[in-house]
């Protein structure tokens, strides 16, 4: 139980495509000892995609972590001062999330999440699943690969040719990433081949 005691907020983005990726890696966590704490994006609390259906998601994230996921900007805003979180992890985030997070734009519950915890100084971990990260995205992807307190899942590009700009991170390597970032460590390599 190596993650024993510690509280680490689950926030999961829009990429619906990744979600099923990212599910298993919440329950590992909640097997190593963490006390989860979920939130979701408005995306994912309401849109019913081809990979997955929103109700699908919140029932099974209340069966991981026995709570109901955060879903607004007033809920996540109390991970600040009231309610303050070990570690924060964004998985899948998007590119959306990203940039909007590169430039400080809270207008959302897992951007508040975001906003209320590293106020805190306390470790961000993203996983990154964007189709635009070498494209206009670039410069956010820098921006946040160069602050303070913001770690990455390791990444790579999924599909170079027919997706040249698109990242995503090696969502198994959640659970190492959060461990790493716990002692202010960056999991390396961060830049990984991702292939398929």
């Amino acid at each position: 139980m190596e993650l024993c005691g510690k509280r680490v907020g689950f926030a999961l983005t829009g990429s619906h495509c990744t979600i099923p990726e990212v599910l298993p890696q919440i329950e590992n966590l909640v097997r190593q000892g963490a006390d989860v704490v979920p939130i979701i994006s408005s995306s994912v609390a309401n849109v019913n995609s081809r990979f997955c259906k929103a109700a699908d998601i919140i029932r099974k994230l209340e069966e991981i972590t026995g709570k109901e996921p955060m879903c607004t900007i007033t809920e996540t805003e109390q991970l600040g001062p009231v309610a303050p979180l070990d570690i924060l992890v964004i998985a899948p985030c998007t590119g959306n999330t990203l940039a909007k997070l590169a430039n400080a734009i809270t207008d959302g519950p897992v951007l508040m999440a975001a906003k209320a915890h590293l106020r805190n100084g306390r470790p961000l971990v993203i996983g990154i699943s964007t189709n635009d990260a070498f494209g206009l995205n670039a410069r956010n992807l820098g921006v946040l690969l160069t602050t303070k307190n913001v770690y990455f899942v390791p990444f790579g590009q999924d599909n170079p040719t027919a997706k040249p700009s698109s990242l995503i991170a090696d969502m198994s390597l959640i659970p190492e990433t959060v461990k790493s970032a716990l002692d202010g460590k960056q999991l390396q390599p961060i830049l990984i081949d991702r292939r398929k």
